[in-house]
């Protein structure tokens, strides 16, 4: 099974355009609350931008809470990554910090806006090898039946 990264991009498209990049089979997560919800079926990364306000607030689209709220998402979840804007100082990719907490997975990676080639060159190559980490631990709980 290859790596699925599951994005919410809005209308600067920042995210999609970081997620075009990278090359890896996607889905996005609807802009529109009156879309049908996407209901991923495999594990995947999410990668999700970040709108902080004041000590943080509403750094997680909501768009991408609705997602993570259905519970079949939220058990396939595997890591997150996290754009944002230099200009949010501390909170800088927060979303990355709040996702990781609440679904226990770790925050991968950070990028800002839409990424450099540097960027997609890191995500590229940590994805991969955390795709082969999972399916090694996969195969291992297979054969001793945990």
């Amino acid at each position: 099974m290859e790596p699925l990264l599951v994005y919410f991009s809005s209308l600067s498209l920042n995210t999609y355009r970081f997620v075009e990049k990278v090359g890896m089979k996607s889905a996005r997560i609807p802009l529109s609350p009156k879309a049908p919800e996407l209901k991923v079926q495999e594990p995947y990364i999410l990668v999700c931008p970040t709108y902080a306000g004041n000590e943080g607030e509403g750094a997680v689209p909501k768009q991408v809470i609705r997602f993570l709220n259905d519970k079949n998402n939220r058990q396939l979840i595997r890591g997150v990554m996290a754009s944002g804007s230099r200009n949010f100082g501390e909170y800088y990719g927060y979303a990355g910090t709040v996702i990781s907490k609440k679904c226990s997975v770790p925050f991968l990676y950070t990028f800002e806006l839409m990424g450099t080639p540097e960027d997609v060159v890191n995500v590229q190559n940590g994805v991969n090898k955390l795709w082969v980490s999972l399916k090694k631990n996969q195969q291992l709980m297979t054969r001793t039946g945990t």
